[in-house]
């Protein structure tokens, strides 16, 4: 697991939060430790939302539809992706990491792929598609030892 050396970043994402670790150690012995922490105030659509979704005429006669409202829960994570996007990109930019692991949920990961700079996508060595916000960093340690060692 050539992958998690000395000084690789990990990214451990979901849609609301965000842990920017970095490898102090090597690949056998990880020691993540949080370089910066990212959190977005993201409740939930339905407390967002302030109207029942609009009407409107259809075609037929006496015929109305329901439109859909905006889904603001979800709009606000792929802000989130977009904030976190950009962070990565002023970081590497300066230089201040050369190996990326980026472990997210499918939804969140995909977003990030497609906010990504080429700067930032060219030095991701692993994608992780799974959730380890909730967890210590003790245990993100060994979650991504495990998953690194597996692919």
């Amino acid at each position: 697991m050539s992958g998690l050396s000395n000084g690789t970043w990990v990214l451990v994402a979901d849609g609301e939060k965000a842990l920017f670790l970095r490898n102090d150690l090597d690949a056998q012995d990880p020691d993540l430790n949080v370089l910066q922490q990212e959190e977005q105030d993201n409740p939930s659509d339905r407390e967002q939302s302030a109207n029942r979704p609009g009407r409107m005429h259809d075609t037929g006669v006496g015929q109305r539809s329901a439109m859909d409202d905006t889904d603001w829960h979800e709009l606000a994570k792929e802000r989130f992706a977009d904030e976190l996007a950009e962070i990565l990109y002023q970081k590497a930019h300066k230089g201040a990491f050369e190996k990326l692991v980026i472990a997210a949920p499918p939804a969140t990961l995909g977003e990030l792929r497609d906010k990504m700079h080429k700067e930032v996508s060219s030095r991701v060595i692993a994608e992780i598609p799974k959730t380890f916000t909730n967890h210590p960093i003790d245990k993100i340690e060994q979650l991504i030892k495990a998953e690194l060692e597996n692919s």
